[in-house]
C-alpha cells in the first residue's frame, strides 16, 4: 500500500512538472495565431496562416500593384516587373526559403519564435502595399508634405496600416485581423519612428496603428529584432528585385550586362566601381571592404553571366538570360541557413559573399537607371503631381468641399471631427493609394489640364 500510494505521488510530480511545459508550447502555438476576431468557421479546415495568406492575396490594395512602378513605368515598351509581379516572385522565393530551413533546422526553429511558410508567403504578398505611386519620389514627397505631427509617411508602416486598418476583411473590423505571426512578419522596420536613432529614415508602423503594433511585438518578448519569418520576407525581397532588376534593364539596353563581364579589361566595369565607391563613400558595414566587393561582383558577374553581345531577343538569348537568373535565385535560396546568435536569438545567416553578391547587384540599378537623367527629370515632374494632388484635396478637406473625394475617404475625413492631423492622413492615405494612371488622370482633371467628359468615376 505505501510503496503504491509513493509511485502515484511520485508520477502526480512528475506530471506536474512535465504540464508547465505542455501549456507553455500550446501558449506559443496561440500566441502566434490568435488574431483580433472571436468568429470560427468550423467548416473551414486552413490554418490562421493561411487565412492571412489568402487574404492579403484578395485586396484591392494588392491588385493595386499591378499599376505601380517597380522601377520604371511598366508600359514603356518592354515588359518590366511592376510591384505586383514583384510581389508575387518575392512569396515564391520567402517560401522556398521557408520550406528549405524547416527541413533542415528543425532545433533552431524550436527554440525560435517559429516558423510557417504560409506566414512568409503572406509577409512577402504584403510587404508592398503600402508603396506610394511613383516609386520611392513620391514616399519622399509625402513624407515632408505629412509632417511629423502625424508621423509622416513611409511605405513599410503605410503596409501595416493597410493591413491593419485601410483594408476590409469583414463589416465587424477593420484591416484583415490578420495573426500576430503575420503581422511580426510583415514589420521589416520593428519599432516606431524615431525609436531606432540608427535608422531614422525608417520605421514600420504609425502611431495610430500602435495598439496593433504592440499586439504584433508580443511575440517578440519586448525585443526590437525581427522574427526569422520577417527576415526571411526582406532577405527573398532583396534577392528578387536584385535578380530580375539585372534581367529587366539589360533586355532594355540599359545595363550593359556584356561589357560589365567581359573577362578581359573592362572600361565599363571599371566606370561602375567607381560610381558605386562615390556613392558609398565613408559609409560603414560591407562598403568599408571595397575590395571584397568588387571580387563579389567579378565572381557573379565576370564569372557567370552567359551573353558576350548586347541583347538581341533571341531564343537563346532568353534561355540563357532565363537559366542565369535561376542559377542566382539557387545559390542565394541554398546559401541561407538560421543560426544562434550570441544573445541565444535564432537568426538567418547567409554567407558574407552572397550578401556582398546582392549588395552589388542592386547597385547596377542605382547606377544605370535610378541616377539616369532621362528618369531624374521624369522624377521633377512626378514630385509636383503628388504635391499639388495633396494640396488640392487638403484644400478641400479644410473648406468642406467633400465632393472631389471617393466615397470612402470622404466618410473617414466626415468622421474625423475636423480633427486636422487626422484629416491629413487621410489625404495621405487617398493618394498613396492610387496607382500611377490614376493619380495623373486625378491630377490632370483637379487642375483642368484634362476635364474629361465628366461622367467618368474615378473610384479608389
Amino acid at each position: 500500500m505505501l510503496q503504491s500510494t509513493r509511485l502515484w505521488v511520485q508520477e502526480s510530480i512528475a506530471h506536474l512538472l512535465r504540464a508547465p511545459v505542455v501549456n507553455q508550447e500550446a501558449r506559443d502555438k496561440r500566441r502566434r495565431t490568435s488574431d483580433r476576431s472571436k468568429k470560427s468557421d468550423g467548416s473551414d479546415a486552413r490554418s490562421p496562416a493561411q487565412k492571412d495568406r489568402d487574404r492579403v492575396l484578395y485586396t484591392s490594395a494588392f491588385r493595386r500593384l499591378a499599376q505601380v512602378t517597380q522601377v520604371v513605368a511598366a508600359d514603356t515598351g518592354h515588359v518590366f516587373h511592376n510591384r505586383l509581379t514583384h510581389s508575387l516572385q518575392v512569396a515564391q522565393v520567402g517560401r522556398r526559403l521557408a520550406e528549405r530551413l524547416l527541413s533542415l533546422h528543425a532545433a533552431e526553429i524550436g527554440s525560435s519564435t517559429g516558423l510557417d511558410p504560409d506566414v512568409v508567403e503572406a509577409a512577402c504578398l504584403a510587404h508592398d502595399l503600402g508603396h506610394p505611386p511613383f516609386g520611392h519620389i513620391a514616399e519622399e514627397e509625402l513624407n515632408e508634405l505629412a509632417g511629423d505631427g502625424i508621423d509622416g509617411f513611409e511605405g513599410n508602416a503605410q503596409s501595416f496600416r493597410i493591413v491593419t486598418r485601410l483594408s476590409q476583411h469583414s463589416p465587424l473590423h477593420r484591416g484583415l485581423d490578420l495573426t500576430r505571426a503575420t503581422l511580426a512578419a510583415v514589420l521589416k522596420y520593428p519599432w516606431l519612428k524615431g525609436q531606432n536613432p540608427a535608422k531614422p529614415k525608417k520605421w514600420g508602423a504609425y502611431r495610430s496603428e500602435e495598439k496593433d503594433f504592440n499586439f504584433a511585438g508580443e511575440l517578440l518578448g519586448g525585443n526590437d529584432g525581427r522574427t526569422i519569418e520577417a527576415q526571411l520576407m526582406d532577405w527573398a525581397d532583396d534577392i528578387t528585385y536584385s535578380v530580375h532588376d539585372v534581367d529587366d534593364f539589360f533586355r532594355a539596353g540599359r545595363i550593359p550586362m556584356h561589357l560589365l563581364a567581359d573577362r578581359k579589361y573592362s572600361k565599363e566595369r571599371e566606370v561602375f566601381f567607381e560610381s558605386v565607391q562615390k556613392r558609398h563613400v565613408g559609409e560603414d558595414d560591407i562598403w568599408s571592404d571595397f575590395g571584397s566587393l568588387e571580387a563579389a561582383f567579378n565572381q557573379v558577374i565576370v564569372g557567370l553571366f552567359p551573353l558576350e553581345a548586347a541583347y538581341r531577343g533571341t531564343w537563346k538569348e532568353r534561355a540563357f538570360l532565363r537559366e542565369f537568373s535561376s542559377q542566382l535565385i539557387g545559390s542565394y535560396i541554398g546559401g541561407t541557413s538560421l543560426k544562434i546568435d550570441s544573445n541565444g536569438k535564432v537568426q538567418i545567416h547567409r554567407e558574407e559573399y552572397l550578401l556582398l553578391e546582392v549588395a552589388m547587384l542592386k547597385e547596377l540599378t542605382w547606377t544605370y537607371i535610378i541616377e539616369a537623367p532621362s528618369l531624374l527629370s521624369q522624377q521633377y515632374g512626378q514630385r509636383k503631381v503628388i504635391r499639388k494632388l495633396f494640396e488640392i484635396y487638403r484644400d478641400a478637406a479644410e473648406s468642406k468641399n467633400l465632393g472631389i473625394f471617393p466615397p470612402y475617404y470622404r466618410d473617414a475625413i466626415e468622421e474625423s471631427n475636423k480633427d486636422e492631423k487626422a484629416v491629413r492622413r487621410t489625404v495621405v492615405d487617398l493618394i498613396a493609394g492610387m496607382t500611377e494612371v490614376q493619380a495623373l488622370e486625378v491630377h490632370n482633371r483637379l487642375v483642368g489640364v484634362s476635364l474629361g467628359s465628366g461622367l467618368e468615376d474615378l473610384l479608389l
